[in-house]
């Protein structure tokens, strides 16, 4: 799994530490909290997504561009899984409609096994859904490139420090929100509507930081 239960817990008590102010940010894969007490200079000085480059559902090139400026949560899925990613997707359905005329909020769901995932099964899966284009992507592209971003960038998969690489499959129950300047700013388990629950009241405390 992407994160241990454990990290779950101590993120929701971090969150609830009456000291702070604000949402946490996270910089590294043991998700250690830490509240940056100047917001602006605080975009530079933490870790953030990289630059990145997929094709979407619709056969469109998606890219941190597209996410310019955008709060969005980020999620890790199959088309084929029988098991978490329907009920996760089922889920997020719940943030698409949340915010589904707020053009600040998008979704992001990379496909962990791409050469199966193509353009025309994303695109099945997103209308099975109910998927809004534009709103929610479901992007596919080069395996080492979806791994290594997961990986490296979203801290996805890590056990304890246990380096993994491609051969080692990424399959996980649990979601980031990103904030507008690409740091992550949250994790939750996808597949409790508690924490979704969670996840949308975050949401409307980062839109309040501007």
């Amino acid at each position: 799994m992407l994160f241990s239960c454990l990290l779950l817990g101590c993120h929701h008590k971090n969150k609830m530490d009456t000291t702070q102010s604000g949402l946490p940010v996270y910089n590294s894969a043991d998700f250690t909290p830490t509240w940056p007490e100047d917001p602006a200079k605080a975009a530079t000085l933490h870790h953030s997504i990289p630059a990145f480059t997929f094709t979407d559902q619709n056969g469109e090139t998606i890219t941190e561009r597209t996410f310019a400026h955008k709060i969005y949560v980020a999620d890790f899925f199959y088309t084929s899984c029988p098991g978490i990613c329907k009920t996760l997707s089922s889920n997020l359905i719940e943030v698409q409609q949340t915010f589904e005329k707020d053009s600040e909020v998008l979704i992001l769901s990379h496909s962990v096994t791409p050469d199966f995932d193509t353009q025309a099964r994303l695109k099945v899966y997103a209308k099975s859904l109910g998927a809004i284009d534009h709103k929610w992507f479901m992007v596919r592209g080069n395996k080492d490139s979806v791994y290594t971003i997961a990986r490296q960038a979203y801290f996805a998969d890590e056990d304890l420090g246990l380096q993994k690489n491609t051969a080692d499959f990424l399959h996980t129950e649990n979601i980031l929100l990103i904030d507008k300047q690409r740091r992550i700013r949250g994790i939750y388990k996808g597949t409790s509507r508690l924490q979704i629950a969670d996840l949308i009241k975050d949401i409307q405390a980062l839109k309040k930081e501007g």
